[in-house]
């Protein structure tokens, strides 16, 4: 085995057939758009305002995507979880991180299909806004406590959506939306045809459903471009060997703990072996498509993951049962918080307060008051993990001696 090859896949190589690079290269050099993709001037926005207008030094989607990183929320995602949490380690990937890489990772291929890297670029980047602190741990808490009280679904990806839409009020375009609505990365199919959806109405439809029905209704998500498709499966090649390299790098696997044989190597030959294949089985084509031989290593590599890093039992540990308690502890003093209408409760200043002062720039407002339940849901899924380890210190005697700690020379920790 040469240096750098998955004896697992080694038909993935990493490189194009003659046929798929010299139509990569023929869209290269004329500089043409797909067919297939989606132009600026199809950009579906709520509010057809004169600031939104397309313009040849802002296209639609560069809005889009400039909207997205002057949010307070996109800022947050620098000091939340992406898999490691409690950790002093500075290498250990954050999501700002993450969504940036998922950027990168599709549009390189975005851009060998010819697609709107514009509108690739602005779904990367806001895909993950609505996600919680503690990564899916918390997640999962948050989704727990929310479920019990009304039988409704937390998921990031949904409420990375509504963000956007309704805690932003930045008249986000539809592809946009949908595209950070569709990404979900725990459902990975071979081959992604776009959905069809054209006008918010249906949108709002099967948002609702995602909320009432969780799993049943997010599993089976499309998205309504090529671009959002792209993204898709973009997030599991960013985030399936960047993983790894962390849980190395966090001392919680050796190198040689992989089938695969090529321990953190495995990332760069992931971003290489996955976008080629990507390629080289969509390229023309109005789908976006893997080989069966790539599909079945992504599938594996993720699986493995889930083995070995995301269920052992070491990270597990990060999370005592006490830090679950404490989702369900904080989600209460918050609901009791905006009952009593205390205006200097943190819920108040820190959140309902600064979403109604950017709404109302927009001629927006903050409903806050009819759905409780959500209020409290947008305001602890917008926590950094920082934060909300500071707000349960704050609430609750000891809580800060729940919290597990890895400091910057703890005996784990690897350079």
């Amino acid at each position: 085995m040469t240096q750098g090859e998955n004896r697992l896949a080694p038909g993935l190589t990493g490189r194009l057939s003659e046929r798929a690079a010299a139509l990569v290269e023929e869209r290269r050099v004329s500089g043409a758009l797909s067919p297939f993709a989606c132009r600026d001037a199809s950009a579906i926005r709520r509010d057809l305002c004169e600031r939104d207008a397309d313009t040849a030094l802002r296209p639609a989607f560069v809005r889009d995507a400039e909207k997205i990183v002057h949010l307070p929320a996109y800022n947050r995602l620098a000091g939340k979880t992406q898999v490691f949490s409690f950790r002093a380690n500075d290498d250990l990937s954050r999501r700002g991180l993450h969504v940036q890489l998922v950027a990168r990772v599709a549009r390189d291929i975005g851009r060998a299909l010819g697609l709107n890297l514009d509108l690739i670029e602005a779904i990367a980047l806001g895909h993950d806004l609505g996600h919680t602190p503690f990564g899916h741990a918390g997640e999962r808490f948050l989704n727990d406590v929310y479920h019990a009280r009304t039988g409704r679904w937390f998921f990031h990806n949904v409420q990375s959506a509504r963000v956007m839409d309704e805690l932003a009020g930045r008249n986000v375009s539809l592809q946009t939306l949908d595209g950070a609505l569709c990404h979900n990365g725990e459902f990975e199919l071979q081959r992604f045809e776009t959905s069809g959806l054209a006008e918010f109405d249906t949108y709002e439809r099967v948002v609702d459903s995602c909320w009432e029905h969780g799993d049943e209704a997010i599993r089976h998500l499309r998205p309504m471009t090529l671009e959002g498709c792209v993204v898709r499966v973009s997030d599991i090649i960013a985030y399936v060997g960047k993983d790894r390299q962390d849980a190395i790098r966090a001392g919680l696997v050796d190198e040689g703990a992989f089938d695969d044989g090529l321990g953190g190597a495995y990332n760069a030959w992931a971003l290489s072996a996955f976008a080629a294949d990507v390629v080289e089985h969509s390229v023309g084509e109005d789908a976006i498509a893997m080989s069966e031989e790539g599909f079945a290593e992504m599938r594996r590599a993720k699986r493995e993951n889930y083995e070995k890093i995301y269920g052992a039992a070491e990270v597990n540990g990060d999370f005592p049962a006490e830090v679950a308690e404490l989702f369900s502890a904080l989600y209460e003093h918050e609901l009791g918080a905006l009952a009593s209408g205390d205006e200097s409760a943190a819920i108040f200043a820190h959140h309902v307060a600064p979403t109604e002062r950017r709404l109302a720039f927009y001629g927006r407002r903050y409903d806050w008051e009819r759905d409780p339940d959500q209020t409290v849901v947008d305001f602890i899924s917008s926590m950094t993990d920082d934060y909300f380890m500071a707000t349960c210190a704050a609430v609750f005697p000891r809580a800060a001696e729940l919290f597990p700690s890895h400091g910057y020379f703890s005996p784990e920790v690897r350079a």
